[in-house]
């Protein structure tokens, strides 16, 4: 799909912002022969080398960084766009929706028509903005998930079962949320190479109003990391502290295994013993024999048992 700002140009050569969402073969051609600019394949654009992220040919500057589809960074789609600005115009690339890009079109649209450097300007402040709220959104899940794990109820014999499925449930959930913010990471590294790359390749030429928000989007950028990396440390210690939990249940199931089996010990050794039927065994002859093996047998289970309760294991 072809977009243009103002949607009032002519021609794509009157255009300050070509958008190009999916973008057709024809359509590439047709732009390319219009605006005399190379555009880069999508191939190209999801390369992951510096040289090839940002470099220019002549006045040309070819940018490219992953973005988030949508604000929801532990199940949206990461997507890479590409930039190509020229002295007078803008044009993008990209292969899914992002919301950033809608929001800017609007205000582009009904505003007076922008230079392409200030039409660049303004998509990558609303991308910066767009993945501070996604920032926001995973910290407030984050600490949703701490609280979950955390303030479980202490887990009876007939909440265990419920308690490790809740737990399993939080471990799934942080995983998410954990490459989640990595994707974060990826977003603001190549956010802050191409914030980097225009305010010193405009050091120069460009107006001072644009060097100064390049200088305000990198400091945003570098709060940002700050903000990720902090959020990264929280994602592990959740992590940890979940895990811990589950391994807790699980030696609770084994600690109960293990009693049970010394429990079971001394009656099964007694029931053994009497029941060897060897000839001279004098409980045999006795009529009492029975009930004082039954006694014998509960007594041996009991004293097992009341030591484990005396230890606190039980």
């Amino acid at each position: 799909m072809l977009s243009l700002i103002p949607s009032s140009a002519g021609a794509i050569s009157d255009a300050v912002w070509i958008d190009l969402l999916n973008p057709t073969d024809d359509e590439r051609r047709r732009v390319e022969e219009e605006t005399k600019l190379r555009l880069p394949t999508k191939g190209e654009i999801e390369e992951i080398e510096s040289s090839s992220r940002v470099f220019t040919e002549g006045a040309t500057l070819y940018l490219s960084t992953p973005v988030l589809e949508s604000m929801d960074c532990a199940n949206g789609a990461v997507i890479t766009i590409g930039f190509v600005l020229s002295p007078s115009q803008l044009i993008t690339l990209r292969y899914g929706h992002v919301a950033a890009f809608d929001d800017v079109a609007v205000i582009l649209t009904r505003d007076s028509p922008p230079s392409a450097r200030d039409a660049f300007l303004r998509i990558l402040e609303s991308i910066v903005e767009q993945t501070a709220d996604s920032l926001e959104l995973a910290s407030a899940e984050i600490d949703r998930i701490s609280h979950e794990a955390f303030h479980l109820d202490p887990p009876g014999r007939r909440r265990r079962a419920k308690t490790g499925a809740a737990l399993r449930g939080a471990l799934r959930k942080v995983g998410r949320m954990g490459d989640g913010v990595s994707h974060i990471r990826d977003i603001l590294l190549g956010l802050a190479r191409i914030a980097a790359f225009v305010h010193d390749d405009g050091h120069r030429t460009a107006p001072s109003a644009d060097q100064a928000r390049l200088v305000a989007i990198r400091a945003d950028i570098a709060s940002l990391n700050d903000y990720q990396t902090h959020l990264s440390t929280k994602v592990q210690f959740v992590l940890d502290a979940t895990l811990g939990f589950i391994s807790i249940e699980q030696n609770e199931v084994v600690k109960t295994l293990t009693v049970a089996s010394v429990v079971g010990v001394p009656p099964v050794l007694i029931a053994g013993i009497y029941g060897m039927n060897f000839q001279h065994m004098p409980e045999l002859g006795w009529s009492l024999g029975y009930p004082f093996a039954l006694v014998l047998i509960v007594a041996s289970a009991l004293v097992p048992l009341a030591w484990f309760k005396w230890r606190g294991w039980l």
